[in-house]
This record gives C-alpha cells, sequence and structure tokens, in this order.
C-alpha cells in the first residue's frame, strides 16, 4: 500500500505548532520557533499551547481543537509538535480523520506523539515525520546540528539514505527486508494493541524506540508485541536508541531483551540508530517505503514527501 505524501515546504511557508500531549517548556518552545523562522518560514502557534491542565496542555478538546484548526487553515502546509509527553491517545478516537485525508500536510514529532502517527497513517492514508520536536529537543541549548539537519528533509523530495557514516549498526538477523517504515516509540505502539488504532506491522519495516524503561519493562511490552503476532509479521525490524533504560538491580540489559526478541522473530534485524531519544535525534518520514540491506548495514528511505 502506498500511503499520501504531504507537499514539500519552500521559503516563506507557514507552519503550524501544536501541542497534543504534555506542556512544553516555553522557553525552549521559543527557541524552537526561532529555528524554524531562521529556515524561512513564518509560524503559527495554536491558541491552545500554553495552557496546563495538570500532565496535559489543556483540555482535550483544547488540544483537539489546535490540532484539527492546523489541518483546516490554508495558510498553513506543515504542523510541527512542541513536545510530548502524555495524551494524544486520549484524542485519537475524536479526530476527524476524513478531513485530515482531504487536507493533506506535514505532521512531525515523536515520543507521545507516536499514537499520532499510527492513527494518522492507518486512519487517513497520511506519510508523517518521526523527528526532533521544538521544545524538548531543537529549543535545546545543547542540540546537535544533524537534529537541526534533520529538517531539510521538508524542502527537497531526496531519500534519506542511513549507514554507519551516522552510527555504529549491529545486524541482529541477517537478511534483505523493505516495505513501509511504522513504528515508533515502544511503550505507546503497545498502547496501541486492543484498539481501533492498533498498529498493522504485516509487511513493513518495524522501527521501535524507548526511553527511561527497566530491562523487565521491556521485556514485558516486547513480549506482548511478540505474542500478539506484531514482531513477526514485520518485514524486518529497526531498532532506535533506547535512551537511559538501564537496570536498576540485578538484571538482564536493555540489549540482551532486544536481542532475544528479535531473534525469536526471525525477520531481518538491525540496531543502532541515532533515531529517538538521543542527541542527535536523526527524523524519518513513517509511511514512506524503505529498504534494509543488513550486508551493506543501510536503511534506505524513499523521500516522505512530494
Amino acid at each position: 500500500m502506498a500511503y499520501m505524501k504531504p507537499f514539500q515546504l519552500k521559503q516563506g511557508d507557514t507552519v503550524g505548532v501544536v501541542a497534543p500531549a504534555s506542556p512544553p517548556n516555553l522557553e525552549n518552545l521559543g527557541r524552537g520557533i526561532q529555528f524554524l523562522t531562521k529556515l524561512g518560514l513564518t509560524v503559527k502557534v495554536g491558541k491552545n499551547v500554553a495552557k496546563r491542565n495538570g500532565y496535559l496542555a489543556g483540555s482535550d478538546q483544547e488540544r483537539l481543537e489546535d490540532l484539527h484548526q492546523m489541518f483546516l487553515d490554508k495558510e498553513v502546509k506543515a504542523i510541527i509538535c512542541a513536545c510530548g509527553g502524555y495524551g494524544t491517545a486520549r484524542i485519537a478516537a475524536k479526530i476527524d480523520y476524513k478531513m485530515i485525508q482531504n487536507n493533506p500536510k506535514i505532521f512531525w514529532g515523536y515520543s507521545d506523539i507516536t499514537f499520532l502517527h499510527t492513527a494518522l497513517r492507518q486512519e487517513a492514508g497520511l506519510v508523517t515525520f518521526h523527528g526532533p520536536m521544538l521544545g524538548s529537543d531543537i529549543g535545546r541549548e545543547d542540540t546537535h546540528p544533524l537534529s537541526k539537519v534533520s529538517f531539510f528533509q521538508l524542502f527537497q523530495p531526496l531519500p534519506l539514505s542511513y549507514t554507519e557514516e551516522l552510527s555504529p549498526l549491529e545486524v541482529l538477523v541477517n537478511g534483505p527486508a523493505s516495505g513501509p517504515l511504522v513504528g515508533g516509540n515502544l511503550s505507546l505502539l503497545v498502547s496501541t494493541l486492543g484498539t481501533r488504532f492498533e498498529i498493522d506491522t504485516k509487511d513493513k519495516l518495524l522501527f521501535i524506540e524507548e526511553v527511561n524503561e527497566e530491562p523487565r519493562v521491556i521485556d514485558r511490552m516486547l513480549n506482548q508485541l511478540y505474542m500478539a503476532g506484531k514482531l513477526s509479521a514485520t518485514a524486518g525490524i529497526l531498532i532506535g536508541d533506547f535512551h537511559e533504560c538501564l537496570p536498576k538491580n540485578l538484571s538482564l540489559t536493555s540489549d540482551e531483551v532486544i536481542d532475544h526478541y528479535l531473534k525469536l522473530a526471525k525477520k531481518p534485524a538491525i540496531k543502532g540508530l541515532q533515531i529517538g531519544h538521543c542527541n542527535p535525534h536523526i527524523a524519518i518520514p513513517l509511511g514512506a517505503q524503505a529498504t534494509l540491506d543488513t550486508v551493506e548495514k543501510s536503511i534506505i528511505i524513499e523521500p516522505g514527501i512530494k
């Protein structure tokens, strides 16, 4: 299945900023917005982005309203998330996916945004971008230049090549694999199981990353994906950064846990991608066709824009 690609950006275009999960660090968000303006873009901030409702950036209705308004706004050509945290699953069932299908545009974020990536792809058929966000990544003073370079893929439809020039890669299971690239944060992928938005991994290249989870928790989540048939259904598996996923007591390591389940799945698999809660964080288009070559240790991904 070919998913719908949004149009590329050009100088002077307007991009919208939303916070569909937790409230962003406003100081970092300000620096992130400055980065977008330096790219020659005009920025429109959702009216509810600065609101707080405990661990949420405003009420469900307010966050949903900002998201809908940005897709409906004809001036807005891309939608960039301020941060992740928690909350996107709460609004997923209320989103107007037909409206989004009729107004396709670039949508960018990661972490808790994984739930929206999955929903937008499976319900609206839209290619979206798993990439560093304005408040939690780009606006930080120590942001790696490669994280910022990732945004350039929105301006020109060129394929993305991930090789060991970017980071050391380790092959866990040999073999070629190709298919649409799907996935994101492991916790969020597991949370889709049993819902209308359950992740479809059949004949897909599945990407997984995680942050701040002990190996036993990673074990539980990977075991659930495995028992649900999600790992064995894939064409291949890509492992990103498992940031600070360290044992607190005598334990298996997260690498040992990951290796165990990927070998059980018996699908071509590679790990070591600098994608996720890491610095640098390389952005990738989800839903775009991708090819894994374990001999060359490379992943080639088609452009996520047209």
